[in-house]
């Protein structure tokens, strides 16, 4: 059965969109504050931040957002750019770091120790961040969450900051371009990667097959598609960005063995 989905007014668009335009402003005044103070910001980090920004606005407001209400293949667009492409371009623009450059000693202090605190740890854990976001989409796509998320505006608007937030926080969890307090050892965080691509490749061979409630077979084809497809793009750089960091890590160890 084949379920009506209204579009979303323009205020929850707006609702959804304004954390976004107030990180940009944040990180624009912390870049100046930053460069003021100390060396230079690199310039490529503002860039990522303000594509992961764009595409983040982009998923949740028109004209995308609107047409994501009644096309599969448009939702799942937005799925990638606000849980995958957008938390990775945004994870590349190191913004702890450069909020801990900006801020005063004092400001700064304190958001090292909420880096630090009990509650980031367990966040931050890959395993944990895997379940939020791989686990998160499991739920959304095979219960009747995705046609009721239609119906209620609130409903709507949690489970698109659930994506985005969760996909920032696997990112992190896996790569660290910013200070991690809670480092975990590098054939961990592989393991779980691996774990997350293939539930999350067993997940869009899943839509494909059974489409979620309301979802005409034809749409969710290509929307699985483009989720399978789409997905090993953002994919293939955290694996790049892992793979990289490992083998610098690993580097002077190999040096040592070498001379020795």
């Amino acid at each position: 059965m084949h379920h009506s989905h209204h579009a979303v007014g323009i205020g929850p668009q707006i609702l959804l969109a304004l954390p976004f335009v107030v990180a940009l402003v944040l990180y624009a005044a912390a870049v100046l504050t930053s460069n003021h103070r100390r060396k230079k910001w690199p310039v490529y980090r503002t860039v990522f931040w303000f594509i992961g920004i764009l595409c983040a606005i982009a998923a949740v407001s028109w004209p995308l957002a609107n047409r994501a209400h009644m096309d599969f293949t448009a939702h799942m667009l937005c799925h990638l750019l606000l849980g995958m492409i957008a938390p990775l371009l945004m994870a590349l623009a190191a913004p702890m770091t450069l909020f801990l450059r900006a801020l005063k000693v004092n400001q700064a202090r304190r958001l090292t120790g909420l880096l630090k605190s009990g509650p980031v740890r367990v966040l931050s854990n890959p395993a944990t961040a895997a379940l939020l976001n791989v686990g998160g989409l499991w739920v959304l796509y095979t219960t009747d969450l995705y046609a009721v998320m239609h119906q209620f505006i609130l409903l709507h608007a949690v489970i698109h900051i659930h994506v985005f937030l969760a996909g920032y926080l696997f990112t992190v969890s896996i790569i660290y371009i910013d200070p991690a307090p809670h480092r975990t050892s590098y054939v961990y965080r592989a393991i779980v990667l691996v774990l997350a691509l293939g539930g999350h490749g067993i997940l869009s061979k899943y839509i494909y097959a059974h489409p979620p409630n309301g979802v005409p077979a034809d749409q969710a084809e290509t929307g699985s598609m483009l989720m399978y497809y789409g997905g090993d793009l953002a994919d293939i750089v955290i694996i790049f960005i892992l793979c990289l960091q490992w083998y610098r890590a690993a580097r002077p160890r190999i040096r040592e063995l070498s001379i020795n």
